[in-house]
């Protein structure tokens, strides 16, 4: 999950790169063309992160990398909704970058092409790795992508709102179901979730489908179907709006920060737009699953960093020290506290949450989350399309969820 979204504006070109760049990179001769040439101690780095802070932490980092490696980094940040575009025009002029930054679901599709390099050839793994991270920058077998830090989705609990009306934040959907009841009261809903007819209403209902059982290869299951009656119920009650099927995390969190709803399903990239209200008092824990004791299982964010095959050894190599600076555990868990995201190594979760306690929860989540293309590899779009189909069509009313997630899965 981009942290601010702008992977659900990639959805169409990313369903089109499994047809597109294999055809760009035949027509050139395969991925190893005009890139091969330059000096090799010179690194093109491409990425999406061209907005503040981020671009700034990731200036200094790789510039941090460079250096200690003796090399130049030449970066270009684009806009998130306009990286796979650049890197089928790069395929096709070939001059695709040495270091190549994708949202993790994309990288399967992108390895599928030939036009990524596996990083065992430079010695790297993903060993001590969080195992859903390793899952989504593996292709058949290989590793071909190394993620930093990642994030996720939990529940976040107005303070006041809560302990006004006696309410314990939930641990269970009975408990979520019943506290969003009792806090609803006039313009004030219990609850507010992000549901759009893309792959972020996908994002947002998956801790739900797969707490419950539900898989991604067949949706039409009594688990999902529980699972998303268990969104509706919440919407025919009233403890939901109806306006969830248009809103996005930004809108859902924008009627949590004002008070308009006591609870919202989130990620913490929202931490910095809920400091500017200082009045604001609030908490998060893991999303309540279906039983007591039950596991939450939520989707795993974030972005890997690949090394494309440039035909160019030399640069190659160079290329993947960059990666693995990016992934040593002092930088880990730089970038993670200057983003409001999670180390991806295990064994530095503990001082993680020792220095952000406000990350605990997502912390706790992460450890037993799953990467979206873990068990579809590149036809994960189409489960998604599916998923969120079936969401909007049993939200509106148009069908019950069984009946929307039998249409969805055959469609």
């Amino acid at each position: 999950m981009d942290r601010r979204g702008s992977m659900f504006r990639r959805a169409s070109l990313a369903a089109a790169v499994a047809v597109a760049l294999p055809l760009a990179l035949a027509g050139c001769g395969g991925s190893s063309g005009g890139s091969s040439g330059g000096d090799p101690k010179t690194i093109r780095v491409l990425d999406y992160y061209n907005n503040e802070p981020d671009k700034g932490v990731y200036t200094k980092v790789l510039d941090a990398c460079a250096k200690t490696a003796g090399l130049t980094i030449q970066r270009e940040a684009v806009p998130g909704d306009t990286l796979i575009q650049k890197v089928l025009q790069q395929s096709s002029s070939r001059t695709l970058p040495d270091v190549l930054m994708l949202d993790n679901p994309d990288l399967q599709q992108i390895a599928a092409t030939g036009a990524l390099s596996p990083l065992s050839d430079y010695g790297l793994t993903a060993d001590g790795y969080v195992d859903g991270v390793a899952k989504a920058s593996t292709y058949q077998g290989k590793l071909y992508g190394l993620q930093p830090v990642t994030n996720t989705i939990a529940l976040f609990y107005n303070k006041d709102i809560l302990t006004k009306a006696g309410v314990q934040p939930p641990k269970t959907w009975d408990e979520l179901k019943a506290a969003a009841k009792k806090l609803t009261k006039g313009k004030q809903y219990g609850i507010a979730f992000s549901a759009p007819a893309n792959y972020e209403g996908t994002w947002q209902f998956l801790p739900f489908m797969w707490s419950n059982g539900g898989d991604e290869k067949n949706i039409a299951t009594p688990e999902t179907a529980a699972a998303l009656q268990f969104w509706v119920d919440l919407v025919k009650d009233g403890s939901a709006s109806k306006s969830v099927v248009g809103w996005t995390q930004a809108d859902a969190n924008d009627q949590f920060s004002a008070g308009n709803a006591a609870m919202e399903i989130n990620g913490p990239w929202q931490f910095p737009v809920l400091a500017k209200n200082p009045s604001l008092k609030y908490g998060v824990v893991p999303i309540p699953t279906p039983k007591a004791g039950g596991t939450a299982i939520a989707p795993l964010g974030g972005e890997t960093w690949t090394v494309p095959n440039t035909g160019n050894k030399d640069r190659q190599k160079n290329a993947a020290k960059i990666v693995q600076c990016l992934n040593t555990d002092e930088n880990q868990l730089a970038l993670a506290t200057q983003r409001q995201t999670i180390p991806t190594k295990t064994a530095l979760q503990g001082s993680f949450v020792a220095e952000n306690p406000s990350m605990a929860a997502f912390s706790e989540l992460v450890k037993n989350a799953r990467a979206r293309t873990g068990e579809l590899g590149a036809d994960w779009p189409k489960a998604a399309t599916k998923i969120y189909t079936a969401v909007q069509s049993a939200l509106t009313g148009s069908a019950t969820p069984e009946k929307a997630l039998q249409q969805a899965q055959n469609g």
